[in-house]
């Protein structure tokens, strides 16, 4: 399956993607700014959706709230 940013450009493993809002992360005491970079992202079957790590935890982020640098 193809994995699409919000603007519609295709993701694979290994690009570094940029938020485009703001994001609270349940479980970690971080919250995710707009315009924070999330490098080496992993795509799975889900085509909406893009996993990445904060820290040393992995979160799974939903591709409308990321554009591909």
């Amino acid at each position: 399956m193809i994995t699409k940013d919000s603007n519609g450009v295709v993701l694979e493993n290994g690009d570094t993607v940029i938020l485009t809002r703001d994001l609270d992360v349940k479980g970690v005491a971080i919250s995710m700014k707009r315009g924070d970079k999330l490098k080496k992202i992993r795509t799975g079957d889900d085509p909406e959706l893009v996993e990445c790590k904060i820290g040393k935890k992995g979160v799974y982020i939903k591709t409308c709230f990321v554009k591909k640098i």
